[in-house]
């Protein structure tokens, strides 16, 4: 697994109006980590970001809204590097290919967050479940929008319906979940993410 950071963002001098959130965002994200969401306190990111409770809660109401901090800002990240991952001169097998692998990737890489999302946010509050939603709009919109170009229309490939985006996104996140539940590398179930994938986008190919 790679050293845990907030992706998007680069270091921010101490100066920085955006400096203590951005230590603290990966301070959670550290502890998240080492020993999961349920076992850190507010105490233990406070302490590993060096700085201090008032701090804290200057940006944070609790520490629900910190971790729904963090995992918003992770998904957006995921979601631009699946978009760049994706030549949309290839052959678009290839597109949905280079789309679920960068995914997978990135969940794997990101293993600590993955499981997070799995046994941690569906406990949480409302502002846990409009995460949930808004994360999964916004991977339907990215498949409708990789789907919807004139390169693939001219072979006869149509946007994908929002139905079957969200069948597909709900699949493979299901996928993912099972898999990394089961302590296995997700490595091992990309190669059936990207048949599914592409036998759903495509059903007549």
């Amino acid at each position: 697994m790679e050293a845990v950071a907030v992706p998007g963002h680069a270091r921010l001098p101490g100066g920085d109006p955006a400096f203590y959130r951005r230590r603290i965002l990966e301070a959670m994200a550290e502890c998240i980590a080492e020993v999961g969401y349920a076992n850190t306190m507010v105490a233990d990111v406070v302490r590993r970001a060096r700085t201090s409770k008032s701090k804290f809660y200057a940006e944070f109401s609790d520490r629900e809204a910190c971790l729904v901090a963090l995992l918003s800002e992770t998904n957006d990240a995921n979601l631009a590097e699946v978009a760049a991952a994706v030549d949309p001169a290839a052959p678009w097998q290839t597109q949905v290919r280079q789309a679920v692998e960068t995914w997978f990737d990135w969940a794997e890489r990101r293993r600590p967050l993955t499981l997070t999302w799995i046994r941690d946010v569906p406990a949480l509050g409302p502002s846990a479940r409009s995460l949930q939603r808004v994360a999964m709009e916004r991977f339907v919109e990215l498949v409708r929008t990789l789907s919807d170009t004139d390169e693939l229309k001219a072979i006869g490939i149509q946007p994908v319906p929002h139905a079957r985006a969200v069948l597909l996104i709900g699949g493979l996140r299901e996928l993912a979940a099972h898999t990394v539940e089961h302590d296995r590398p997700l490595a091992a179930v990309t190669e059936e993410a990207v048949r599914s994938a592409i036998a759903l986008i495509n059903p007549a190919d």
